[in-house]
């Protein structure tokens, strides 16, 4: 291997969109790393002088597999703008959760099977599988055809789980797809469609709640409680086992951050005051619990291609200035910091917050596993630290979405309707599956004259900041020893532990304004 190299993967396949890494190797190590976003988001700019009741819905379409976390931010946000915050009606509130719920469930199911696991899985010896299992029976079949997509290419090397295990795993691989699909008909019973559901609205939701509903409701969410505790957290934890040196690898910034999420209660109009499922924070390796503060994020752009008189800005009063021909910038992602300093997002960031909140069942959670491993929480800093936090979250949120769906109320109101305000702003911070996710609007002439988006991978796989400073991808990445340049498992595998969607920078116009297409709706 040469003294230094560099090692460019463009796009990183099995994420949602387009990032290109490259990372400069040296005898063997990562000394440098850069995340590239390669779409540009043109979101903020389409939704400008629209009706604000527009955004709920619109917004959804930035990403196809997480669409509810938007709808639920931009209702969060527009309900502090139309001022019906802290009244949303109780069915309104549960319906929320029960939608979002199950967005996460189906997310977090596809990010391991479909996406992730293909990086531990020999999905190939399902090949030589002879048995009774109907699913291994029909991979086997598929892939001796030569139809091997999605499974190749793929790098080579470093398989490790038994055959018997990678059998087992390839047949989860195929029901995993059964349970997503039940996740989508659960979230489907409230929300009318999935994906880009209609449920969620500015001042509460579209759908009333019924006896029948809820046992609809109820009776998929069952099917996949049992998946998620009988195959997906002992898949991981099989996955641990074979692979315990990456309890050591990827620990990145070592900062977190939750805004929290899931509505317990909607009295208070403060979004980081209230009660959530998820609670709000910070923490670094300490594991000391410090509070968040919106107004000290703001949004750098010097590695951007964005104009430079746009960066350190609040997101409130944040722009979207393209400048693609920026010598300086090579991402479309901006760069969010906290005080100055990049923070890490996602369920690992959840897991931390709730961990250091005292919450028991977290706490118990987290144990659990690690003394299992005969850990301590700084395992959690890890590419099997963000798996594992991403099942425990899974499972542990199914069971309490069973005690909501029990708290519906039917023949109750579901929506606080208002017309939209001459004037307003609002905020709207939840959770998604990806992690802290904010949306702000600022409405003039009843019509929207601001939106800005800062999505969960926004904050992930940021590149340099303004002062240098890399991304969380990019600190996980440097240090990081690769054994085999053709083959760079190190890479892929700490880069799709964090679950990069850059299908939330989707761009819908070129840089220079040209027309891409054009569509007339009948």
């Amino acid at each position: 291997m040469p003294e230094q190299q560099t090692i460019s993967i463009d796009p990183i396949t099995r994420i949602e969109g387009h990032l290109k890494v490259e990372v400069v190797v040296e005898n063997g190590e990562v000394k440098e790393a850069r995340c590239s976003g390669q779409l540009f988001r043109g979101f903020e700019l389409m939704l400008l002088n629209r009706d604000p009741r527009d955004a709920t819905l619109l917004s959804q379409r930035v990403c196809g597999v997480c669409p509810v976390v938007h709808a639920t931010a931009s209702a969060l946000c527009l309900d502090a703008a139309f001022g019906v915050d802290g009244s949303i009606p109780h069915n309104a509130r549960v319906m929320r959760n029960l939608m979002l719920g199950a967005n996460f469930l189906q997310s977090h199911i596809l990010h391991f099977y479909h996406l992730a696991a293909l990086d531990f899985v020999d999905v190939a010896a399902a090949a030589d599988y002879e048995g009774a299992d109907d699913r291994l029976n029909s991979l086997r079949d598929f892939i001796k055809r030569g139809e091997l997509a999605p499974f190749m290419p793929r790098y080579e090397g470093d398989y490790r789980l038994s055959k018997k295990a990678n059998q087992q795993a390839a047949s989860h691989y195929v029901q995993a797809l059964d349970a997503r699909r039940t996740a989508h008909e659960m979230l489907s019973v409230f929300g009318g469609k999935m994906p880009h559901q209609v449920g969620i609205v500015v001042g509460g939701c579209t759908e009333t709640p019924t006896a029948d509903k809820i046992a609809a409701f109820l009776s998929r969410l069952e099917v996949l409680r049992r998946f998620i505790g009988e195959v997906y957290l002992p898949d991981v934890l099989t996955v641990a086992e074979s692979y315990g040196d990456y309890f050591e690898i990827g620990a990145g910034v070592r900062r977190w951050l939750s805004y929290g999420g899931i509505e317990l209660e909607t009295e208070e109009t403060e979004l980081l005051k209230r009660q959530r499922f998820f609670p709000s924070g910070r923490v670094a390796a300490d594991l000391k619990l410090k509070p968040v503060d919106a107004s000290k994020i703001d949004e750098h752009v010097r590695h951007s291609w964005y104009d430079d008189t746009t960066t350190g800005r609040r997101p409130a009063e944040g722009e979207t200035v393209p400048a693609p021909e920026k010598e300086a910038g090579y991402s479309w992602i901006k760069a969010p910091r906290y005080e100055g300093e990049a923070y890490e997002v996602g369920p690992l960031a959840r897991t931390l917050v709730a961990y250091a909140s005292g919450d028991a069942a977290v706490k118990n959670d987290v144990d659990g596993v690690l003394s299992r491993f005969n850990a301590g929480p700084e395992a959690l800093f890890s590419v099997l630290g963000r798996h594992a936090a991403r099942a425990l979250e899974t499972r542990r949120l199914a069971k309490a979405m069973a005690d909501w769906a029990m708290e519906l109320r039917p023949g109750e109101p579901v929506c606080e309707w208002r017309e939209p305000p001459e004037s307003g702003s609002g905020m709207g911070l939840t959770e998604g599956p990806r992690g802290a996710l904010g949306h702000w609007a600022e409405i003039r002439e009843q019509k929207l004259a601001r939106y800005q988006l800062v999505v969960p991978t926004t904050w992930n796989a940021s590149p340099q900041d303004d002062e240098g400073k890399p991304g969380p991808i990019e600190q996980a990445l440097i240090g990081t020893r690769v054994r085999d340049p053709e083959n760079p498992f190190e890479v892929v595998r700490i880069v799709r532990s964090f679950d990069p969607c850059l299908a939330c920078s989707v761009h819908m116009l070129t840089p220079r304004g040209r027309e891409v297409a054009r569509c007339r709706v009948l």
